[in-house]
């Protein structure tokens, strides 16, 4: 009998990273004819019938009643949890009783799966990027509680290793070899007259137009590289309407916009374009259909076939960073025979070796405001000093090393490779039954709280969403402490917000938060239940909301734990 696999991540047919891996993981399990491949895809509704097309069962992750839709997004930390599939999660448990889970996703993803019911009574498995030092405190949380943890980046594995969990391990995501090659040189030299280009050096940056990736970094450093070679243009394939004012840092640099390329997709033809940024919803120059020609993105972009073509396009391409767990554009560059230059910090200290037909680029330390993580500034003055190494390169030269960096991929990140590291690791797992009452099991776990709250005085502070609540608390807890100074102050929050308070000296604890902790009663006590701390304060419910306000008689009137 097969066993069964829920793999759970983003849908597999989305223009992500996540996307991209899921989809080679299930066409790898799925053509090995030895499971029952189940996938959960986030981002879709539960009953999607887009999903019964695919060869395997697929379910959408999120909610399909629209009351329910509504209530969650009226709380935006329980709507983003909800958008990675914390709402339907152990409905899916439930229905499709899978041997095995796989969670593909950030760490945050999966915040408090280690305290619900089914965990460990199933094998489990978490397959997360890790892209900042220092480790999230969730991944150090979780990996305790996962008997199969693995890490895209090897760095990742050392600190986690440096912090206890040496079961930690290195599995890295996945390119599909087969869809990314180098063009014979006549195909590129055509390819590149369809869109105008000749001789031009073409730099190259595939990426999702987010903060963390150096765009200003790499436009500095590439108007350095431009004092060397006239005729370099810069091509971004990027949307440009999120996350950088690309146009707005060009013309700060005193870049001419003629110089930076873009790829233009059209939603109505499926043709795409190179050419310099003008603007969105413009009409289409193949098909004539009006306001469906924008810069590609991952609701509307091209195919791998259309992306091989664009990196045949180039000559070099550049990844600039802060931080990252993979960044797959490096390896489908690489499959086509470029050069990469890489920021030599986090996942980029596996792909920017000599070993991977690559060159480092320097950077400087700083760190991100609020989570203190260390995140890189590429020098510009390294990315135009290596531009110009490989610029003055001789060609043949410069083809080995990009036929180096293909065979590197190919047998460390190919589908085929790592589908079979995977495969050893679900065979190895030991068969599971579902002999265990799932409510009984639930119960338990979500309400018994002696082994987190020590003996003597205590008091609970329950504040379970948001960010700049938990930061609004921190002013607080000092004077709480200076009302109950013989108290242990225990704070209750989602376990993304602990990095916000749980450094603060007068706290005692931080612990999770669940619907159930959101009960007065349980934590002070009732009848026969003696409670687990004295008092217990509730600033997200008002009175008129619930009954928040009971404290055995042991609260101080002159404290009003509210917000004002």
């Amino acid at each position: 009998m097969k066993r069964k696999v829920l793999i759970h991540s983003n849908n597999a047919k989305a223009f992500t990273g996540f996307g991209k891996h899921t989809k080679n993981i299930l066409r790898h399990l799925q053509a090995t004819n030895k499971y029952e491949i189940i996938e959960l895809a986030n981002g879709t509704p539960w009953g999607d019938q887009h999903l019964k097309m695919r060869p395997w069962k697929a379910q959408g992750s999120l909610p399909n009643d629209p009351a329910a839709v509504h209530q969650i997004n009226s709380d935006p930390n329980r709507a983003r949890l909800a958008g990675y599939g914390a709402e339907m999660i152990d409905r899916a448990i439930k229905e499709y009783k899978p041997d095995i889970y796989i969670g593909i996703e950030d760490i945050w993803a999966f915040s408090n799966y280690w305290k619900k019911p089914w965990w460990n009574k199933i094998n489990n498995m978490i397959w997360t990027t890790l892209d900042s030092q220092p480790i999230l405190p969730q991944a150090i949380e979780a990996a305790p509680e996962t008997k199969n943890f693995y890490v895209w980046a090897s760095f990742a594995e050392k600190d986690m290793v440096k912090a206890g969990q040496g079961h930690v391990k290195t599995l890295h995501g996945t390119v599909d070899t087969e869809d990314f090659n180098r063009f014979a040189d006549a195909d590129r030299k055509r390819l590149r007259e369809q869109f105008g280009l000749s001789d031009e050096f073409i730099i190259g940056f595939v990426f999702r137009n987010q903060l963390r990736k150096s765009v200003p970094n790499l436009l500095e450093g590439f108007k350095i590289f431009k004092k060397d070679c006239p005729k370099a243009k810069l091509l971004l394939h990027t949307h440009w309407t999120e996350g950088w004012d690309i146009p707005r840092l060009i013309e700060e640099k005193g870049l001419d916009n003629n110089d930076i390329l873009t790829t233009y997709y059209c939603s109505s033809c499926g043709r795409y374009d190179i050419r310099p940024f003008s603007g969105q919803e413009q009409d289409c120059r193949f098909c004539g259909a009006k306001k469906t020609v924008s810069t590609t993105n991952i609701k509307h972009g091209v195919d791998e076939e259309q992306l091989n073509q664009i990196y045949n396009l180039m000559d070099v391409y550049c990844h600039p960073f802060t931080s990252g767990g993979m960044e797959i554009p490096i390896f489908e560059a690489k499959l086509t025979g470029l050069i990469t230059l890489v920021t030599n910090y986090s996942c980029g200290e596996d792909s920017s070796t000599s070993e991977s037909g690559s060159f480092p680029l320097d950077w400087s330390e700083y760190r991100e405001p609020g989570t203190q993580f260390i995140k890189a500034s590429t020098y510009p003055s390294s990315i135009a000093k290596q531009l110009k190494k490989v610029w003055n390169m001789d060609l043949n030269k410069r083809l080995q090393l990009g036929w180096k960096a293909r065979k590197w991929v190919e047998e460390n990140y190919s589908k085929e490779v790592v589908g079979k590291q995977l495969e050893k690791i679900l065979d190895e797992m030991p068969d599971i039954d579902y002999d265990f009452n799932w409510e009984e099991e639930e119960k338990q776990k979500s309400l018994d709280l002696s082994d987190l709250v020590d003996d003597g005085e205590s008091l609970a502070i329950v504040l379970p969403h948001t960010a700049s609540d938990i930061l609004w608390l921190n002013a607080m807890v000092g004077d709480v402490k200076n009302l109950y100074p013989s108290h242990d102050i225990y704070i209750f929050t989602q376990p993304d917000l602990y990095c916000y308070i749980e450094d603060h000296p007068d706290v005692h604890k931080v612990l999770p938060y669940s619907k159930e902790i959101d009960n007065p009663l349980l934590l002070e006590g009732k009848s026969d239940h003696e409670g687990y701390f004295d008092l217990a304060f509730f600033p997200h419910h008002g009175p008129q909301k619930s009954a928040s306000f009971f404290h055995n008689g042991k609260d101080k009137n002159t404290f009003k734990l509210c917000r004002t």
